[in-house]
């Protein structure tokens, strides 16, 4: 083999494993090799605190670092959770499995991932609080590189919110845990690989960083469309200090093809290749 030739193929095999990572926003569900390996954790320092004693769910001043998905579900709240334990409605459950063999995924068509699925989309998410604007942002960096605002003045929901991917977010402190209540989603995107949601959706979600490295993070799905009674799920995220947002357009190399509506009649998820 020429070494031209050696070139080109450890170039695939390089965005071969690219691919592998970027198009996995499911990491309770990972395979082995699927997934970026994560470096070690530094050695345990303070929490971090502002002046005023609140904690800091982002990088210090004059640091960086993001929030990846940590080692697995919290003790007593899988992710993702476990088919018998979530009460659907039979209508959800028959599409649950339904999506579970289709086309139809809108991670890898560039669509944007609400509620806890955001949090698993490949590369990480920065916590960015202004105090003085009263709001917390959440920047996604993997699937269409989009921010979520949380507002933290009081304010309540309005009325007839508009139809979102990540719905209309408010936020107050309870300790070192920050709640966030949030309605006003669309039926656009998936909570979890194929699990569905409705417009009746309501989202509790509490983050809360439990020491420098580690943010546990809890959702209670409220949603009488699609499930018969309200659960509780949730999973950890770790933090990678160092790391910084960088510019990763979505739709400008997407190597999932086979998932685009239309394109194959079906997609097998028996694979260990993902999605």
């Amino acid at each position: 083999m020429t070494i031209g030739k050696l070139g080109l193929a450890a170039a695939f095999l390089f965005a071969f494993g690219v691919f592998c990572f970027g198009q996995d926003p499911d990491l309770g569900n990972q395979n082995p090799g699927t997934v970026r390996v994560q470096r070690p954790a530094p050695p345990p320092r303070p929490l971090p605190r502002g002046a005023d004693g609140r904690v800091i769910l982002g990088p210090l001043p004059g640091e960086a670092g993001l929030w990846l998905p940590g080692p697995g579900g919290t003790p007593g709240e899988p992710w993702p959770p476990r088919n018998v334990d979530v009460p659907f409605q039979p209508w959800a459950r028959e599409l649950f499995a339904y999506r579970r063999m289709n086309q139809f995924e809108p991670h890898t068509r560039c669509k944007p991932s609400g509620g806890p699925r955001q949090f698993l989309t490949p590369y990480g998410v920065e916590f960015v609080e202004l105090r003085d604007l009263q709001r917390v942002f959440i920047m996604d960096i993997g699937g269409p590189h989009t921010f979520r605002t949380i507002y933290m003045d009081g304010r309540a929901h309005p009325t007839n919110p508009d139809p979102s991917y990540y719905g209309h977010s408010t936020g107050k402190w309870d300790g070192d845990t920050l709640v966030v209540d949030t309605v006003g989603f669309n039926e656009a995107f998936w909570i979890s690989r194929g699990m569905p949601t409705t417009d009746r959706l309501h989202m509790i979600e509490r983050f809360t960083r439990v020491d420098y490295n580690t943010m546990k993070y809890e959702v209670t799905i409220d949603d009488p469309g699609a499930y018969t009674a309200p659960w509780t799920a949730g999973f950890q995220l770790r933090w990678d200090t160092g790391l910084e947002l960088f510019e990763y357009v979505c739709q400008d190399n997407n190597f999932a093809p086979e998932l685009m509506l239309g394109n194959q009649q079906s997609v097998d998820r028996s694979s260990a290749i993902v999605p």
